[in-house]
């Protein structure tokens, strides 16, 4: 049963109960005189005429804070939470739809926080984004050693993958017949040279001249075949013609694939190896679209690798994919990092850090931890200044994307609140628990709230694959089983990508969505990819409060019942929920540690929608 029906119905006896006084106290007074002036009065509290409320005047109405509902002729204690009653015309007079006001003593029950609404400047110093990041080749210093000329190959002087090479060492060498015979004739056109000597005559001129353009032509050959200068003057020394003719490669670099192999025979211009410069490297990350705009060309980033240990490198954007792909809704990005002493090397996966900035000076931020989201709508509390009791306004605000991790972080606020204002960071669920009791405009009642959808069977069969993930997320964090919980939290990522809205579903649904699941592929990647069982519980919470979301939007997908779970010593004992199956309490936040610690709050039966998100 929701914590919402439990505290109706407890309303409801005490309603019924305070009436029964009431009939019975007033009928007791028919008969009897109270008091030395002999007025009866017709309240159960049996206040004297010292508090004002004699028969004959008009009588005051007093209520709680925290519970409006409660109606009483005389002050005392609430029935439900044991506060001071307050006269009800205060309580009328400082309250609106979207305003509710307590006593000192209601907000410290409450534990009601603010926090001031500051103004945000472009500073590199603001909420770190975190990335996966991938080392890879950069293609623009990839080269391949091709064979200048035909023949076969007699020896592979590199023979591995990964094996260094300079420039100008040899990779291999060949049996090329055009060679041999460019050799040939090379060497008899210096003998021809040779024997015509220096003859003073005008037929030997022309028959030296004649064998000298032999000779250059026999070199030309060679040149073309791919013979450098020193390789030349190697052949004209030879005495005979050589069979061995060396490759050598005109750029260095570490092999990436060796395509050549001892003993084949291969075409001029055929590749022998693949090579890449690594002094350079490429980082891969993949970004949401709400990551994109923090991911600019020339933007700053720094990357951290377990196997440098505490030692981080720096890099920067050099190219974000202009296309974001449809499935996984993540687009490249990658990063040019310097390596000179090679020691990042392709396939490693370290962690991309990314500061954020405010988007522009001036530009306000909240913390993260006081909107109250539900359906398209932000909404947020407000302190109404120069009240006489502490009163709190709903607003409902247009933020920007989150900033920071999940512990901490921020919200740019884009409209709906001015700087100064003083927003409710701690306790705000509370109170719009309250204002919706009373009737009130809370989150779940503001004008173009569309929280609650009837999805077709289709896309709930769709739904439910994703629901089960997280749930098996949940059991593996409630079983310390960090192991289970990666893989969880893979399939999880995996389910949301794979959703596909029916063409027949209707826009809003559709748009809701694909607005819950940019949330929680990002919340079910962070949690995939964190290094340990605490690292994996932080994203959760996150992710847990966007599941919510799609359980008040289309309901529960799967065909057994749900419950919505909270911690109250969670994160430092500020709270959190989760989703689970079980009617007994599994903690995901503590695991076997307090496994049994919390209470069950709501159940969502198959097909019926979530109350309220916390």
């Amino acid at each position: 049963m929701s914590r919402g029906k439990i505290v109706g119905i407890g309303v409801v006896l005490v309603a019924l109960g305070f009436g029964i006084g009431v009939w019975v106290g007033g009928g007791a007074d028919e008969g009897h005189g109270s008091g030395e002036d002999g007025q009866g009065h017709g309240h159960g509290h049996g206040q004297g005429s010292e508090q004002g409320q004699g028969s004959g005047g008009a009588e005051s109405v007093w209520t709680c804070s925290m519970h409006p509902q409660i109606r009483s002729n005389s002050p005392g204690d609430c029935p439900i939470c044991g506060m001071d009653l307050v006269p009800a015309s205060s309580v009328e007079e400082e309250s609106s739809p979207a305003r509710i006001a307590l006593s000192e003593r209601a907000r410290t029950l409450a534990r009601v926080r603010t926090a001031r609404v500051g103004e945000g400047a472009p500073t590199a110093n603001g909420p770190t984004r975190r990335f996966v990041g991938r080392v890879a080749v950069d293609e623009t210093r990839v080269r391949v050693v091709t064979s200048w000329i035909g023949g076969r190959i007699d020896r592979l002087h590199v023979r591995a993958t990964g094996e260094r090479v300079r420039r100008g060492q040899t990779v291999a060498t060949l049996y090329s017949p055009e060679v041999y015979a460019a050799h040939q004739e090379l060497l008899a056109a210096k003998r021809q040279v040779a024997r015509l000597g220096e003859g003073e005559s005008t037929a030997a001129t022309l028959a030296r001249r004649s064998a000298e353009a032999a000779l250059e032509a026999a070199r030309e050959r060679l040149r073309l075949l791919g013979l450098d200068g020193a390789t030349l003057t190697r052949l004209e020394e030879a005495e005979r013609p050589t069979r061995a003719v060396p490759v050598r490669s005109p750029f260095g670099g570490t092999v990436l694939e060796r395509v050549a192999t001892q003993g084949a025979y291969v075409q001029t211009g055929a590749p022998l190896y693949r090579l890449a410069d690594l002094g350079r490297v490429w980082v891969q990350l993949e970004a949401y679209e709400r990551d994109l705009p923090l991911l600019a060309v020339g933007r700053p980033v720094r990357l951290r690798f377990e196997a440098l240990g505490d030692v981080s490198v720096e890099g920067e954007v050099a190219f974000v994919d202009p296309v974001v792909d449809p499935e996984r809704r993540v687009a490249q990005v990658r990063v040019a990092v310097p390596n000179p002493d090679g020691t990042l090397r392709p396939g490693m996966v370290g962690e991309a850090l990314v500061e954020g900035v405010d988007a522009a000076s001036g530009a306000l931020s909240i913390p993260a931890s006081a909107p109250l989201f539900t359906g398209q709508r932000s909404v947020v509390y407000v302190a109404v200044p120069n009240a006489e009791r502490p009163t709190y306004e709903a607003r409902t605000v247009v933020l920007g994307p989150r900033r920071g991790g999940p512990e901490g972080g921020s919200y740019p606020v884009l409209s709906g609140l001015e700087a100064g204002d003083e927003v409710v960071v701690h306790g705000a669920f509370a109170l719009d628990a309250e204002l919706q009791i009373q009737g009130g405009a809370s989150m779940m009642t503001r004008p173009g709230d569309d929280a609650r959808l009837a999805p077709s069977d289709a896309l709930k069969r769709q739904l439910a694959p994703v629901v089960r993930a997280y749930l098996d997320l949940a059991e593996a964090l409630a079983a310390d089983d960090d192991a289970a919980a990666a893989r969880a939290a893979g399939a999880l990522h995996e389910a949301i990508g794979a959703v596909r809205v029916p063409a027949a579903e209707e826009d809003a649904a559709r748009r809701r969505w694909d607005r819950l699941a940019d949330r929680l592929m990002t919340h079910a990647h962070a949690v995939k990819e964190a290094s340990d069982l605490g690292a994996r519980r932080a994203p959760f919470e996150p992710l847990s409060g966007a599941l919510q979301e799609l359980l008040a939007a289309f309901g529960n997908p799967t065909d057994a019942p749900l419950r919505v779970a909270f911690c109250p010593m969670a994160f430092e004992n500020e709270g959190a929920h989760w989703v689970q199956r079980g009617e007994r309490v599994d903690n995901a936040y503590f695991g076997d540690a307090m496994r049994t610690c919390g209470s069950i709050e709501e159940t969502v039966a198959p097909g019926a929608h979530l109350e309220q998100v916390r």
